[in-house]
């Protein structure tokens, strides 16, 4: 365990923890493009002291749910895994004698937002599709990868066992598993797949918060799943995914990326963030990221763990043929790519091996003739919606082979 600090429900929790711009100087050197793209000139400190208040924050309603799950099995009050499950699938109605928590969680995320645009989520899924290799490419690398290099929710990762040892690779193909199915047409509806998982996640953080921050360094960290931080991972998915996919030539459009940022809005909403951090376009959401990222602490221990179980993962891959060769590719690859895409002093932190950037600029050719020459025809576009989905499907099975892919487990 790399957090050992006690909170006991009578610790009174401090107002901002330890890790609160503990490394501002590196976050600043690793932020200089961020800031450039998002137009920075000054740090907004208004909008700083938001970002420290959030560490210590959580999502009340899921946390309202989360407790009444672990209620003694006598209590009427109690909410079980199963009435949960079917709340999901069906909807809360369906649950007989439905508890007041179990309820009141539902009634809320199935009340959409009257300012959710159903055509502009299609879209942004649509786009989300249409990005394919570049899409998997940035969440894992840029996104997942890069986010390793802060501590905090790292060492949360490592204490509950989330992405180290042999679980690296299913856990890396559930989130790609959630990030499938909340771009898939018609996904973030009630009765789909996106929307289901998205609420199972929520759940899932909730459950966590209430079983970590007794045992948790909440001084050091903040709460174990906190509010900056799902503001922080939410950005991950949204502005780094556009600015990234940039980066390696895929051509998007301002009207495609403000469909990208109102699709991960909605799913942020559904997900627990606070509206404070929903922002519409990407340029908000870019000085948003470097803003929290000026919040973060130093790499911690925890980082190169994570990092070197993702590289060593790529050797249980599934492949149908050439499995040997196809797994060394791969690491090569992602190496890489890592090499180019976080610099050469992010994989010494790490403790990764360099490599030259022969896969960011293969990357960098295919996406000049897919998205900028080919792609720019209906024809074109139909190629780029169809190689997109290939590769969703190749992406899932690389990471479950032929077992059915599944999200965690809720443990109560």
């Amino acid at each position: 365990m790399t957090s050992t600090a006690v909170v006991t429900s009578r610790d009174p929790l401090p107002t901002v923890p330890a890790r609160y711009r503990a490394a501002e100087e590196r976050s600043a050197r690793l932020g200089r493009i961020l800031r450039r793209v998002a137009g920075v000139r000054e740090v907004d400190e208004e909008l700083m002291e938001r970002i420290s208040r959030g560490f210590m924050e959580r999502d009340a309603l899921g946390a309202v749910l989360a407790r009444a799950m672990r209620l003694p099995a006598d209590n009427p009050d109690r909410v079980t895994t199963d009435q949960l499950r079917r709340a999901i699938a069906e909807g809360v109605d369906a649950v007989e004698d439905a508890p007041s928590a179990l309820r009141s969680f539902f009634e809320h995320v199935e009340t959409v937002p009257s300012w959710v645009d159903w055509d502009l989520v299609e879209e942004g899924a649509r786009v989300n599709r249409r990005l394919g290799q570049n899409a998997a490419d940035v969440l894992l690398q840029l996104s997942l990868l890069g986010g390793y290099r802060f501590g905090g929710p790292t060492d949360l990762l490592v204490d509950t066992g989330g992405l180290t040892g042999d679980m690296t690779m299913r856990r890396l193909g559930e989130t790609q598993k959630w990030a499938v199915a909340v771009g898939r047409p018609n996904g973030m509806r009630r009765d789909h797949e996106g929307y289901q998982l998205t609420v199972h996640v929520r759940v899932m953080h909730a459950l966590v918060n209430e079983t970590f921050t007794s045992q948790w360094d909440v001084a050091r960290w903040g709460l174990p799943i906190n509010q900056t931080d799902q503001a922080a991972t939410l950005g991950l998915f949204n502005g780094v995914l556009l600015l990234g996919s940039r980066a390696l030539n895929a051509r998007i459009t301002p009207e495609e990326s403000r469909a990208v940022m109102h699709l991960w809005k909605y799913i942020g909403w559904l997900v627990g963030v606070d509206g404070q951090w929903l922002v519409e376009t990407e340029k908000e959401q870019h000085r948003l990221n470097y803003h929290i990222l000026l919040a973060q602490a130093d790499i911690s221990e925890a980082g190169p763990q994570l990092a070197q179980a993702i590289v060593a993962a790529q050797k249980g891959l599934h492949f149908e043929r050439f499995p040997r060769i196809g797994r060394w590719l791969s690491r090569e690859r992602l190496l890489s790519m890592l090499t180019t895409l976080l610099g050469p002093q992010s994989m010494r932190e790490f403790g990764l091996p360099l490599r030259p950037p022969w896969a960011v600029a293969y990357v960098v050719v295919l996406n000049l003739v897919r998205f900028r020459i080919i792609g720019r025809t209906a024809w074109g576009e139909r190629q780029l919606q169809r190689w997109g989905d290939r590769v969703r499907d190749r992406v899932m099975f690389r990471h479950f082979g032929p077992d059915r892919p599944e999200i965690g487990a809720l443990d109560v």
